[in-house]
């Protein structure tokens, strides 16, 4: 594993999500230090703010009041600072279409919201070997990342 400890932002409006998001990532073998937001507004005024350290990945859950998903990666991805910084859509939606968008606006990975706590540590573990690299790169084929 190249890096200490990753940085990981998650924006999520449901505080049972959270804690189950990072109740897991504590117990993953791979060290993080998380940020929580409870919404997109207060996700990007840290993004923004000059003495915000870059994180290493974003977590992103679509459906959030005030600023969704949707328009938490648009301007994510207008931001030349965190061009190239993994963001993650963290969902329990899950069409099509939307994921399609998703990977055109240039989101790195969907994950699924799995329904209990082994699969999401799991999956996070997954998600989080793409991201614990000196260059990362999104997954040839994988943009859902699911159970």
């Amino acid at each position: 594993m190249s890096k200490t400890v990753l940085k990981v932002f998650l924006a999520d409006d449901d505080s049972d999500d959270r804690t189950f998001f990072s109740d897991a990532l504590r117990e993953i073998p791979i060290q993080t230090k998380i940020s929580e937001f409870n919404n997109g507004v207060d996700l990007m005024a840290s993004l923004l703010a000059d003495d915000t350290q870059k994180p290493d990945v974003i977590f992103l859950d679509l459906k959030m009041p005030m600023m969704d998903g949707f328009e938490c990666l648009a301007d994510i991805r207008d931001l030349e600072k965190y061009a190239d910084t993994p963001v993650i859509i963290y969902s329990t939606s899950y069409h099509p279409k939307e994921i399609t968008r998703l990977n055109e606006m240039g989101a790195s990975l969907y994950l699924h919201k799995p329904s209990s706590y082994n699969q999401l540590k799991t999956l996070l573990h997954k998600c989080l070997r793409y991201v614990d690299n000196s260059e990362y790169s999104k997954p040839e084929k994988e943009f859902v990342i699911s159970i």
